[in-house]
């Protein structure tokens, strides 16, 4: 079943992702899709900040992967936008670091569906504009 949210700042959107971030368990894989400037990347640090504590969450775009250590595990962020094929997730350890016993948090997920875990939880971000975003928190394969 998806739960939805509607946010309307930025500060919302992070507590989103906190909340999100506290049923998060070990092994977990969580696709962020949604168009540029809606909401994943602040999704993302909310989540990462209620594992990891405050820290400087950043967009991962230019070094495709950040790594957020918790006390629990650790915490993966990837961003797909600038990748040009599924063969240069193999050489970032990608399908590692999906395996590993941290979560996994993709941005722009969607670019390589076809390599996700069938349990990814899939979390889509649409701007409706007037600082409105709604986000809707399901499963990979929605019926």
């Amino acid at each position: 079943m998806a739960e939805e949210i509607v946010s309307h700042s930025v500060e919302e959107t992070r507590q989103a992702g906190a909340r999100l971030a506290k049923t998060a368990a070990s092994g977990d894989v969580y696709a962020l899709v949604g168009e540029l400037g809606s909401g994943k990347t602040e999704f993302a640090r909310g989540f990462v900040e209620a594992l990891c504590g405050p820290a400087a969450v950043r967009s991962p775009t230019f070094s495709i992967v950040n790594i957020h250590e918790s006390p629990d595990f650790p915490v993966y962020h990837f961003d797909f936008y600038r990748l040009k094929s599924k063969e240069e997730l193999v050489e970032i350890g990608f399908y590692e670091y999906v395996r590993s016993n941290g979560v996994v948090l993709i941005e722009w997920a969607d670019m390589f569906p076809d390599v996700l875990p069938r349990e990814t939880a899939t979390i889509r971000f649409v701007d409706k504009g007037n600082n409105r975003r709604d986000i809707r928190i399901g499963p990979l394969q929605e019926s």
